[in-house]
């Protein structure tokens, strides 16, 4: 067992980026650990700029000091990268009772915390008892509170889509530097740019018991374009469009890709649940952590997948807010895939399991339930997908065309994935002639699932067109195809072709002119500059955008045949874009 020795009041707790010294106990078990066997001291090593523990320099940040007990205990001290140290017993076997105090920041310098706040920021423990060099980590390795940092940024979140006279959240959250939220802010926020067409308060206040966020109620009168302008002491933010028209589709929000603390991510199930709800205004989310990578195998402890999904399903509500069941199956030849369940509940197929190390396998063990599997970062980054296996047509209609890793779409994307793969790119799957729509997603790993559109990174989100904000309807959406993708911003895309929506599959042989004339609209979260049409893997024009935030237009395209393909692409003078999923000629 393991702990952290705490002379605070409260529970272990620091503030995010701040200069700490930790002191850790190690207790050994009732199996004691042999001669040759180790102790493994490791802190939050995935993400987050913890300091790295290190033995040689008490003035620099990280120095660590380590202590047996009793003193006769014999101990070689080696440092493992990134951020671990091992302890190898070298004299008498440890037995039960025996101690290690551990010391991290202990000198002058001392350790700085992560940057993401989290409620269970683990300083992991694992043991090799016997000497065989295998290490088994403890599950419940002790952690600490990391508490959000000074407030720096302020965001507003309005709905892309609305209808005239329905009522809509305006969503204002405080940040700190890192985007972390749920700050113990209090104050004043004044709305001094709002729409008249928009009806809502122009001032709010937000007390402490609010954790720095705040969910308003405005009517919507008229159709016409929205945004709305907030400020927060010096703080200040610009909301994305929201669209009010009397038609058109509905966009629902989605992030169906990131991870938590329970693989190799930052915070807890209800943390991620959390933010995606109350601070990034999703629709739709699902956590999506490792089956087999991470400090703690969740095919090997099926407790932590009863976790996610008793999680998932708390904070499901139908009309509201949508939850989705996920995992990524992690497979290191095939590509990397996450599975997204429909209901309530799901086995986790892992790909460490020879039953279902392979995609066919995979999708044979889901076949007749109410699931989705999803290719990402498929051109390259990590591990490129498996093209040369097609994917299954009822269990995978969409692939992940953009995410943290950049976008799988084409050598002539925006942001290009790292290390891509020629042939590889999600439009050379098209070429292939599979029938594939299009999703973004966050695939974050720091807490912050749909807040993908500022600071440092880039990311990816899922625009589901559905009127109905439930599984269901989310998942006939998903197999229709009618989703697009953005790199994080929140865009608005329509585009029909011959009066087909995106992702439908088009039969030129019915009256003349069906699937004949493209008409597409854009709304920008920016200035937008082109919008391209891609036909059959080639850029058949680049038209210039000549209004600003809202551009449309209209073209004829003409003699399309049997095994075509054609998607839009918008890209902002920012660099933010998005990408229609195709449509399909039969």
């Amino acid at each position: 067992m393991a702990w952290v020795e705490w002379n605070r009041p409260g529970r272990p707790h620091v503030t995010s980026r701040s200069p700490e010294r930790f002191t850790l106990i190690y207790e050994v078990g009732p199996e004691g650990i042999a001669r040759g066997g180790s102790i493994r001291f490791q802190v939050p090593p995935f993400v987050g700029g913890w300091s790295a523990p290190q033995v040689e320099h008490p003035e620099a940040r990280g120095y660590t000091m380590a202590t047996p007990s009793p003193a006769d205990i014999r101990l070689a001290t080696q440092i493992v990268p990134p951020k671990a140290m091992q302890f190898v017993v070298q004299g008498r076997p440890l037995v039960a009772g025996d101690r290690l105090k551990i010391v991290y920041g202990a000198g002058s310098g001392l350790a700085l915390a992560g940057r993401y706040a989290e409620k269970e920021a683990r300083f992991w423990f694992a043991v090799d008892g016997d000497g065989d060099g295998e290490l088994s980590y403890l599950v419940d390795s002790p952690s600490v509170e990391v508490h959000p940092g000074r407030p720096s940024a302020l965001r507003v979140t309005l709905p892309t889509t609305a209808r005239p006279g329905e009522t809509v959240p305006v969503r204002v959250a405080v940040l700190d530097r890192y985007r972390n939220a749920f700050l113990p802010v209090t104050g004043e926020v004044i709305f001094d740019d709002v729409p008249a067409g928009l009806e809502m308060p122009r001032r709010a206040v937000l007390r402490k018991s609010d954790d720095g966020w705040l969910d308003i109620a405005a009517r919507v009168r008229s159709p016409g374009i929205y945004r709305v302008r907030a400020t927060a002491g010096s703080l200040e933010a610009r909301s994305n469009p929201l669209v009010v028209s009397e038609d058109g589709p509905r966009v629902l929000w989605g992030d169906l890709h990131g991870h938590s603390g329970m693989s190799d991510g930052t915070g807890t199930a209800t943390d991620y649940f959390r933010f995606a709800r109350d601070i990034s205004g999703l629709d739709i989310v699902a956590l999506t952590d490792h089956d087999h990578q991470g400090n703690v195998r969740i095919d090997m402890h099926p407790e932590l997948w009863r976790e996610i999904a008793e999680t998932t399903r708390r904070f499901h509500r139908p009309g509201e807010f949508v939850t989705l069941l996920g995992y990524e199956w992690t497979n290191w030849i095939h590509g990397h895939r996450h599975v997204l369940y429909f209901d309530d509940v799901g086995e986790m197929w892992s790909s460490a399991d020879p039953a279902t190390e392979s995609p066919r396998d995979l999708w044979k063990a889901l076949e007749g339930r109410n699931a989705l599997t999803f290719a990402h970062h498929s051109a390259g980054s990590i591990i490129p997908t498996n093209w040369q296996i097609p994917p299954d047509p009822i269990l995978e209609p969409v692939t992940e065309i953009v995410s943290i890793h950049g976008s799988s779409e084409s050598a002539d994307t925006v942001t290009p994935i790292k290390r891509p793969v020629e042939g590889n790119f999600v439009r050379d799957a098209l070429d292939m002639g599979y029938r594939l729509g299009f999703i973004g997603s966050g695939d974050t790993h720091d807490g912050h699932p749909g807040l993908t559109d500022i600071g440092y990174r880039s990311g990816g989100l899922a625009a589901i067109l559905s009127e109905d904000k439930t599984r269901t309807g989310v998942l006939e959406a998903l197999q229709a195809r009618r989703v697009y993708a953005t790199n994080g911003r929140r865009i608005l895309l329509e585009a029909t072709l011959g009066g087909h929506p995106i992702g439908s599959i088009i039969d030129t042989e019915g009256a003349a002119g069906v699937g004949r004339e493209l008409v597409v609209r854009a709304v920008g979260s920016a200035r937008i500059e082109r919008i391209d049409v891609v036909r059959s893997g080639e850029v058949v024009e680049r038209i210039p955008a000549t209004n600003g935030i809202d551009f449309a237009f209209t073209r004829r395209i003409e003699d399309l045949r049997r095994g075509e393909y054609l998607y839009v692409r918008v890209i902002q003078e920012d660099g933010g874009a998005a990408w229609s999923s195709p449509f399909f000629v039969d």
